[in-house]
C-alpha cells in the first residue's frame, strides 16, 4: 500500500479527521450510553419488583390475612425482630430497617379488615405502598393493652423454620413488655402463618408462574451442549454456570448450590463435584430459583449420547414413561378439600391400581421385577420446601393440613424401573414440577418435563 493510499484509508475524504479518533469517540459515547441504560434498567427493575411485591402484600393483607387469623382464633399477631436478626417473613411483610427492636403487629378489631401496624421499623417507601395503617414508635405494652387481644400469636414453630423467627431473648422481651396478663395469652401462630403464606392471591400466582418458567429455562439450558462438552465439563462446572446465571438475573436460590448428579446401577454416583461428564451418563438437576419472594423446586434430566447413538436407550425411555404414568395419576386425581394425608392415601391407592408398587421406604428398592414408586408432593412457593399442606413423608406436621385452592405444590415423585443391561437393577427417575391446586385439580404453571434431553 502506498503512503497516499494508507493516508486515505485512515482519514475521511472530506477532511483530515482521523478515523481511529472518530471510532474511539464513538465507542466512548456508546459505552457511556450503555452505562446509563444499564443504570436506568437496574433502577427500573428495582422499582418494578418493589411495586409488584407491594401489590402482593396489600392483596394478602386484604384477602388472606383476615380468614387466616379468624380461622385460627388469633386476635393479634406480633412479628418481632432486631437489627441483624430479621424474621423469615420480613420480605413478605414489607422489609424495612430495624434500629434496635421493631414489630409488625396485626390486630383483628372486627369488620372485614385487619389493622396493620409497623412499630420501630423504618421504610421510606411504606406510605407509597399503603399496606400499613399505623407507622409508630409507641411502646409495645401500651399498644397491646389498648386493643385487649384474647390470643396473641407469635412466630414459634417446632417444624417450620419460616414460622419460627422469634428468638428466646425477643420472647422474654415481649413477655416483659406486655405484662403478666397478656403474657398468659401468648400462643404459637404456626398454623395461622402457614395459612396466610400458603394461600395465594392472583398476583402471587403470576409471579410464581414466572419463577417456574425462569427455572425451567435455566435447567434445560444447563443440560445442553450450550454448557456441556462431554469429556471436558464437570458436574461442578454445570452447577457454577447455573449459579452465575442466577446471579446475572438477580435471582435467589431455594437450596444454595444446585444438585447436578449422575445416576447409574448403584444409584447416585456423584453430585456437583469435579466428576467429568462422559458419554453414556444420565444427568439430573434438582434446584430452585427465588424471584419476587416466590421459591421454586424443579428437576430436569438429560442423557449424553454415546458415539453412534441418535436417541435414548429403550430401557431408559421405558423408565421415564413409567414415571410419567405415575405423574398422570397424580395430575388427574389430586383435589383440594381433604387433608394432605387423606389425599396422599388416595393417590397412593390410585397409583397402585395403575400397576405400580408402593415403596417400603425412600430408596428401599425391592430386588424383583416390579416398578416401584414413592411420592413427595410438597408445599412450595414460600420456600423450596414450603410451609403449606404437604403430601410428603418428610413433612409430617403438614400432612394434617387441609389442601385448599391456590395452594402451590411441587408435584414430586420417584419411579424405579428394572433395567435389563444393569442385570435388573432399577433406574430411579425423579420427576418434579411446580403446580397450583385449583377446584379443578392440579394445574401446571409452566410446561412440566416431557422428555429426557439429549446431549450430542
Amino acid at each position: 500500500m502506498t503512503g497516499a493510499r494508507r493516508k486515505e484509508s485512515t482519514e475521511y475524504r472530506g477532511g483530515n479527521v482521523n478515523r481511529t479518533v472518530v471510532r474511539g469517540a464513538l465507542l466512548a459515547a456508546l459505552l457511556a450510553l450503555a452505562v446509563r441504560e444499564i443504570g436506568a434498567q437496574s433502577q427500573l427493575d428495582a422499582r418494578h419488583r418493589w411495586e409488584r411485591l407491594c401489590t402482593i402484600r396489600r392483596e394478602k393483607f386484604d384477602r388472606i390475612l383476615p380468614e387466616a387469623m379468624r380461622e385460627n382464633g388469633i386476635d393479634m399477631w406480633i412479628v418481632a425482630m432486631k437489627e441483624g436478626h430479621y424474621d423469615p417473613l420480613w420480605e413478605l411483610l414489607g422489609r424495612g430497617y430495624v434500629g434496635s427492636i421493631g414489630y409488625y403487629i396485626f390486630t383483628n378489631r372486627g369488620g372485614d379488615r385487619i389493622e396493620r401496624a409497623a412499630i420501630g421499623i423504618d421504610d421510606h417507601h411504606r406510605a407509597a405502598c399503603g399496606a400499613y395503617d399505623i407507622d409508630s414508635t409507641v411502646a409495645l405494652g401500651r399498644f397491646v393493652a389498648e386493643r385487649k387481644p384474647r390470643r396473641i400469636g407469635l412466630d414459634m414453630s417446632e417444624e417450620m423454620g419460616l414460622a419460627d423467627g422469634l428468638s428466646h431473648t425477643l420472647y422474654t422481651h415481649i413477655v416483659k413488655e406486655v405484662g403478666p396478663e397478656y403474657a398468659s395469652r401468648l400462643v404459637s401462630a404456626e398454623k395461622m402463618i402457614s395459612d396466610f403464606s400458603s394461600r395465594r392471591v392472583a398476583s402471587e400466582l403470576v409471579a410464581f408462574g414466572e419463577a417456574t418458567e425462569i427455572g425451567r429455562q435455566i435447567a434445560e439450558r444447563a443440560l445442553s451442549k450450550e454448557v456441556i462438552t462431554p469429556g471436558m465439563t464437570t458436574l461442578a462446572d454445570v452447577a457454577w454456570w447455573i449459579q452465575d446465571e442466577m446471579l446475572r438475573r438477580g435471582l435467589g436460590s431455594s437450596f444454595e448450590a444446585p444438585s447436578i448428579y449422575i445416576t447409574g446401577p448403584n444409584g447416585i454416583e456423584a453430585t456437583s463435584n469435579d466428576r467429568i461428564i462422559q458419554r453414556g451418563d444420565l444427568l439430573m438437576i434438582d434446584f430452585g430459583v427465588g424471584y419476587l419472594n416466590m421459591w421454586t423446586d424443579q428437576k430436569r434430566i438429560a442423557y449424553v449420547l454415546k458415539p453412534g447413538e441418535t436417541g435414548l436407550p429403550a430401557s431408559y425411555q421405558r423408565a421415564f414413561d413409567n414415571a410419567v404414568r405415575v405423574r398422570d395419576v397424580i395430575h388427574r386425581t389430586a383435589r383440594p378439600g381433604k387433608s394432605a394425608q387423606a389425599m396422599m392415601n388416595e393417590l397412593n391407592a390410585a397409583i397402585a391400581a395403575a400397576g405400580f408398587m408402593a415403596m417400603r421406604g425412600f430408596n428401599e428398592v425391592r430386588a424383583d421385577a416390579s416398578v416401584e414408586f414413592i411420592i413427595g408432593c410438597h408445599s412450595v412457593g414460600d420456600w423450596g420446601h414450603g410451609i403449606g399442606p404437604s403430601m410428603a413423608f418428610f413433612n409430617p406436621g403438614r400432612l394434617t393440613y387441609e389442601m385448599r385452592p391456590t395452594n402451590l405444590f411441587s408435584i414430586e415423585l420417584f419411579a424405579y424401573t428394572p433395567i435389563p443391561e444393569w442385570q435388573g437393577k432399577k433406574l430411579r427417575i425423579p420427576l418434579e414440577d411446580d403446580a397450583v391446586i385449583t377446584a379443578r385439580g392440579v394445574e401446571w404453571l409452566s410446561p412440566p418435563i416431557h422428555r429426557i434431553g439429549l446431549i450430542p
